[in-house]
């Protein structure tokens, strides 16, 4: 909703009549995007597999059950999926761009959100949102996957004593460097010169299970124990791992002082998966 809150106007000021996003099947990004160009009176589709996966990792052998959860909110917002077969990242980048072009043959001018809608401009939006926190944090722990959330906390706390840990939902070992990447456009775009490096982005890999949307067993026990003591609802795909993370650092003594979980949302996908 942060980075929509910048990508929309995009959109719009384009003179966009449909937005074509794409993401897995339960993805929250395609969602969100669903409900956002409704609002703004656009035609949305997306291109969706059930399990897009990084090509490092090959495909988790798990199949989902994707009736429920964002699908049926997606119905809900008259978003249109269009179903491939299961593939890489890239590939489905590639679905993508055909839907785009079949859209724009049938007359409609079409604006494609990248995956997880991950730009520097919705970036802005995640430095935005950290202006409303109201303490200071010696640490902030994140789920990582597009990188977007994660390169926004990481740029809007630079040169201060927080630490920013983004914990993978993915096995996607290049997603480091598309951080970096997203804070460089972030400096052209704000006419600053944090120049942040790769040493700069603390990127965690133990947490990811057997691959991406795949739940894990640390991470469900992760997601009974904060719904069992503070009734929080977390998702199966990215904050479960996520705070499974923050538990173990905690038990290593890897944590100390004020700790900010930062909760990236996706509830629906409770609903969606076994």
């Amino acid at each position: 909703a942060r980075k929509l809150e910048y990508l929309l106007p995009e959109a719009i000021e384009a003179g966009a009549t449909c937005i074509v996003a794409s993401g897995a099947k339960q993805s929250n990004f395609v969602r969100q995007t669903a409900a956002a160009a409704r609002m703004a009176g656009l035609r949305f589709a997306a291109a969706v597999m059930e399990l897009p996966y990084a090509p490092t990792g090959g495909r988790p052998d798990w199949e989902p059950t994707a009736a429920g959860g964002n699908v049926v909110l997606d119905a809900l917002f008259e978003g249109q999926l269009y179903v491939y077969p299961d593939g890489t990242w890239d590939e489905l980048k590639e679905k993508s761009k055909e839907l785009a072009q079949m859209l724009t043959e049938n007359g409609e001018k079409v604006h494609i959100m990248p995956v997880g809608g991950s730009t520097p401009t919705s970036v802005y939006g995640l430095i935005k949102g950290v202006e409303e926190i109201d303490r200071a944090f010696d640490t902030v722990i994140v789920a990582s996957s597009s990188g977007s959330t994660h390169a926004g906390l990481a740029y809007a706390y630079h040169g201060t004593d927080t630490q920013i840990i983004g914990i993978a939902a993915d096995p996607y070992d290049e997603l480091a460097d598309e951080i970096v990447g997203l804070c460089a456009g972030l400096d052209l775009l704000l006419g600053q010169d944090k120049g942040i490096t790769k040493d700069e982005i603390d990127y965690r890999t133990e947490w990811i299970g057997e691959g991406y949307s795949v739940p894990s067993e640390e991470g469900q026990a992760a997601s009974r124990l904060l719904a069992r003591t503070e009734g929080i609802i977390l998702d199966p795909v990215y904050t479960s791992k996520a705070f499974a993370g923050l538990l173990a650092l905690a038990e290593r003594g890897e944590l100390s002082g004020r700790v900010l979980f930062w909760h990236t949302g996706g509830t629906p996908a409770v609903f969606g998966h076994r």
